[in-house]
């Protein structure tokens, strides 16, 4: 009897601890709370002219230059011009030693006045018929090798003027005054500044963009930023096989001789315009899988819109399409945004409010109607 007690009293346990287990259950849990919502910053699209612009570096040089060589031998008597002094083509820089060619010139001199007489001469007994015909030939051929032995000794005696075969400036000096020099020696090196020449080596894929005048923008470290206006002055007509590259030249005129030959230049050539077209912020856009979208603000929502890109130019880039003027764009704080996220601007102009002034003013108003 006494066991028959104890095992009821331990039934009911079990049953009151399994109500108890259920009711938990039976229970709902508290709602989680929502996320705050996340802090971005906004603009609205902009318009303005955006240009397709092909970037490059490449040295500026001289688009002529010369390295003048000694013609005859000789020593140097006179050094007539420095570097750095601008000479014209033809002026005299240097001058050799000429007495043994100018003693050559005098005795052909005077061989070719003996020949010219002894000619003369002759030609009075040929017309008598005096002189045979193979013989007045014979004299007219030793007559026109003295004039050329001639010729060439008076050009030898001009070549120990050393001249300046272009305009320019001299950019080296290779000799010293009562230096000795022989045939094929450096003398000096003439270096034309106007034009300069830039050779930029541009990809194939860009052949059909680049043409002759469109306009460049030279940028220059060593002129502290001073932006030149230059063009496009030629085109190769052939792609190099080797690099994959064509060569384009650009002119520069510098009347001012501020640019140098060897000086580092960043060049960039408009190849195409589009004016008064929708821009945002280069940073807004967001690439994935190959397809371009923004962020907008929507009642407080981030919506995904995909967009068309064009042209982008100085951190900002063209919207062909996707987007109006009126949109507010996401440009900060868009990076690993989910669509349909809670967002707050935190660049949002704040909500005026009245003053004391206002009210006042409101006040008298109210008053006297």
């Amino acid at each position: 009897m006494k066991l028959h007690r104890i095992s009821s009293a331990a039934i009911a346990c079990v049953l009151l601890l399994s109500a108890c287990q259920q009711g938990a259950e039976n229970e709902t849990p508290e709602e989680e709370e929502e996320s705050p919502p996340i802090p971005v910053e906004t603009s609205t699209p902009v318009r303005g002219d955006v240009m397709a612009v092909y970037s490059g570096t490449a040295p500026i040089e001289a688009f002529a230059e010369a390295d003048v060589i000694a013609k005859v031998e000789g020593e140097i008597r006179e050094v007539l011009v420095e570097e750095g002094d601008e000479v014209t083509k033809g002026q005299v820089m240097a001058r050799l030693d000429g007495d043994r060619l100018r003693l050559e010139l005098n005795e052909s001199s005077a061989r070719l006045r003996k020949m010219q007489r002894d000619f003369e001469r002759n030609k009075d007994l040929r017309e008598k018929g005096l002189l045979s015909e193979g013989d007045y030939e014979k004299l007219r051929f030793d007559l026109e090798a003295l004039q050329a032995s001639y010729n060439l000794a008076s050009l030898e005696l001009n070549y120990t003027q050393i001249r300046a075969p272009i305009n320019g400036v001299i950019s080296e000096r290779y000799i010293k005054l009562g230096n000795t020099i022989k045939v094929g020696d450096p003398l000096y090196r003439v270096t034309g500044l106007d034009p300069l020449v830039v050779y930029l080596h541009v990809p194939e894929r860009e052949y059909r963009q680049i043409a002759p005048g469109q306009p460049v923008a030279i940028d220059i470290d060593a002129l502290a930023g001073q932006r030149i206006l230059a063009s496009v002055t030629r085109v190769s007509p052939v792609v190099d096989p080797a690099t994959g590259t064509f060569k384009i030249s650009i002119e520069i005129h510098d009347d001012e001789r501020r640019i140098k030959p060897g000086m580092f230049g960043r060049l960039s050539i408009v190849y195409d315009s589009h004016f008064n077209v929708l821009q945002v912020p280069r940073s807004a856009i967001i690439e994935e899988l190959g397809s371009e979208s923004v962020f907008v603000v929507e009642d407080g929502k981030a919506v995904r819109r995909p967009v068309t890109t064009g042209y982008g130019e100085n951190g900002m880039i063209e919207i062909v399409e996707g987007l109006e003027e009126t949109d507010n764009v996401i440009t900060v704080g868009q990076v690993g945004l989910k669509p349909d996220a809670t967002v707050t601007v935190i660049n949002a102009p704040p909500e005026t409010e009245p003053t004391e002034s206002d009210d006042a003013s409101g006040t008298v108003a109210n008053g006297t109607e």
